[in-house]
């Protein structure tokens, strides 16, 4: 595991899109999966900035997304569909039709997930997986539980998540109670995991998750297994912890 200490959270955007750039520069034809949230969105717009000076080109690259609320449909200004639209998709060259994400709106949960894991298989496998951290230790949707799940499946969101998400909508009644997100073992079968934490609110619990015992308890724990993790993190989430 590799920690990269940034000045702060314009300092962490920058340094992690220099990380996908590589990655992209590498191998265009790269398979990258992406995160949704507050923390990667400068991290987006430094990607899009590079694109639009013509450093970058995403014409061959291939996307699959962390997670997706259920119920929501694409038009809706808080799925993750419209977020990663909004954010990158909509302001780089990228193929949409090689962006996937977890179908929100079918009811069947067997099916949604089912159905996606097909499409990550098919994609040969994520080069580089970008996640940001929640302040429960969850990566994508894993809540903390008793066991690390593994595929993609249907997650109860937990009230510290859908309290956390509250500042997105227009009620906490309006924020989804369960959403749909890859599981444990596919962030971690990801050839090169990059996770992007910002603010003194997330310290402890970088210092819990990376410095910690691994637990299902702290989904993120489970990080200290990968063998090519880069976190990119600034002063205020790394204060807790001595480098």
């Amino acid at each position: 595991m590799r920690v990269i200490k940034a000045r702060d959270y314009d300092d962490m955007s920058r340094k992690a899109a220099n990380i996908i750039s590589a990655q992209i520069i590498m191998k265009p034809d790269c398979v990258l999966g992406l995160a949704t949230g507050s923390t990667p969105i400068g991290t987006y717009a430094d990607l899009v900035e590079r694109y639009q000076k013509g450093d970058l080109d995403f014409s061959s690259v291939t996307t699959v997304n962390l997670d997706e609320y259920k119920g929501l449909n694409r038009e809706n200004e808080q799925s993750y569909y419209y977020f990663m639209h909004d954010n990158l998709f909509g302001k780089v060259n990228v193929d949409l039709k090689r962006t996937f994400l977890p179908d929100g709106m079918e009811p069947d949960a067997k099916k949604a997930c089912e159905d996606y894991d097909r499409v990550i298989a098919a994609t040969g496998g994520v080069d580089l997986q970008l996640l940001g951290l929640g302040h429960n230790g969850h990566i994508g949707f894993n809540e903390p539980a008793e066991i690390f799940e593994a595929e993609t499946h249907c997650v109860d969101l937990t009230e510290s998540t859908i309290t956390a998400n509250r500042r997105f909508f227009a009620s906490e009644e309006e924020v989804p109670r369960q959403a749909y997100t890859m599981g444990i073992k596919t962030i971690m079968r990801a050839r090169k995991i990059l996770l992007v934490v910002s603010g003194e609110d997330k310290a402890s619990i970088v210092k819990e998750a990376f410095y910690g015992a691994i637990t299902p308890k702290v989904p993120a724990s489970v990080l200290q297994l990968h063998n090519d993790v880069t976190i990119v993190a600034d002063e205020a989430a790394l204060s807790k912890v001595s480098l």
